[in-house]
């Protein structure tokens, strides 16, 4: 995942008004930066920014994607709001008990979500929002792991 992060970072470092994030997963690679100034008069700066950049960025993508296989979301960071343009919905297969399945349907009952995918989705919202510290925690935990991991024999 480093290699995609540096390799992302280098090629987008101009289309920015500063250092960008990458988050990678299996699907996708996520590009968000600051507005660089230039859009900041525009009454949408982010829409400014998402015109006057929409070559530079297709041509990382493509680029990208062909290397690596994932597909390429952008986003701009406007002061406090991050403006995503694109970004993937992968759809995620799973098997529930009964138990499980009737939170969903009763999600979809009161009105809180359209379906059992938008209760799932919810869920999982719910979750990153109330217990992202500990989320936060796994992913560095799990960095720890993919490092020794590296470091280990070579298996053939």
């Amino acid at each position: 995942m480093n290699e995609i992060t540096d390799w992302m970072t280098t090629h987008v470092a101009d289309l920015f008004g500063g250092p960008a994030s990458v988050l990678v997963d299996r699907e996708e690679i996520t590009v968000v930066g600051p507005l660089p100034t230039a859009d900041t008069d525009s009454t949408d700066p982010a829409a400014a920014y998402r015109e006057r950049t929409r070559a530079d960025r297709m041509a990382v993508a493509r680029e990208a994607e062909e290397l690596f296989r994932r597909k390429v979301s952008w986003g701009v960071q406007v002061g406090e709001e991050t403006v995503m343009f694109t970004h993937l919905a992968v759809p995620v297969m799973t098997r529930l008990r009964q138990s499980e399945r009737r939170v969903l349907d009763t999600l979809v009952a009161g009105g809180v979500a359209r379906s059992r995918s938008d209760a799932l989705a919810w869920c999982v919202r719910l979750v990153g929002e109330h217990e992202g510290d500990w989320i936060a925690r796994l992913r560095e935990a799990l960095r720890s792991v993919d490092e020794v991991r590296a470091t280990g024999p070579a298996t053939s």
